[in-house]
């Protein structure tokens, strides 16, 4: 078994997620007391935060490579940044260590193409939404991707940093997102994929008519599987 570096903390409600799918995942495949072989290193996010809000994308590149390579050095055979919207960073992480990384926009495409699906809506942060990093590796797969309007984008972005990621579940925000959801089904959306990983938090399989691809979830049995493979 091969050992997951986890980058974490942003948030840690969603990285708990991950240690508890990636270590469930090994012991459903393995059984008996099996786990995950894990490195987890848990940033303060409110550091994470302020780099993003200021557009400052080099110094949190610049950490999150920092922490790959000390990943690395402990013994870890590939790494895992347990969020979506850090990927716009992972070319500087790419160049700091020697072991794979394993995108989550990825193993999500892998996941709407398992499904047969050509066209998914995107819920995220603003950044994720409405950059080219994220929806690039899907649209590379000849997957079609729509986001919300501008006004349902601040107010997605804002549920998840003023809610989500410190731990607040909100029965309206539960419904706005719904609501949210069938305005891009009804724009031809053939699933939904939760681009930020404490969406998944919020919203279930049962809130929506189409599929919806959790990225935290997905993402935590790409781990696994990575881990488990010879």
């Amino acid at each position: 078994m091969k050992t997951i570096g986890l980058i974490g903390g942003m948030s840690w409600e969603s990285s708990a997620e991950y240690y508890r799918i990636i270590n469930e995942e090994v012991k459903n495949r393995l059984g008996g007391l099996h786990s995950a072989k894990c490195l987890l290193y848990s940033v303060d996010f409110e550091e994470m935060e302020r780099y993003q809000a200021v557009g400052d994308w080099e110094s949190a590149g610049k950490v999150l490579a920092d922490i790959a390579l000390s990943l690395e050095i402990a013994g870890a055979n590939f790494i895992v940044i347990c969020t979506n919207t850090m990927y716009k960073v992972v070319e500087y992480l790419e160049k700091k260590v020697t072991i794979p990384i394993v995108h989550i926009a990825d193993a999500t495409a892998d996941q709407i193409i398992d499904a047969k699906l050509k066209k998914v809506g995107l819920l995220g942060t603003k950044y994720t939404m409405e950059q080219d990093f994220y929806k690039d590796r899907i649209v590379a797969n000849g997957i079609n991707v729509f986001v919300p309007t501008i006004v349902e984008r601040n107010q997605v972005n804002d549920i998840i940093y003023e809610e989500l990621c410190v731990g607040v579940i909100n029965p309206s925000s539960k419904a706005y997102y719904k609501k949210v959801i069938q305005q891009l089904v009804e724009q031809g959306a053939e699933g939904i994929i939760l681009g930020c990983t404490e969406i998944g938090l919020l919203v279930k399989p049962e809130d929506a008519d189409v599929p919806l691809f959790d990225t935290a979830v997905i993402h935590a049995k790409a781990a696994a599987e990575h881990a488990l493979k010879e």
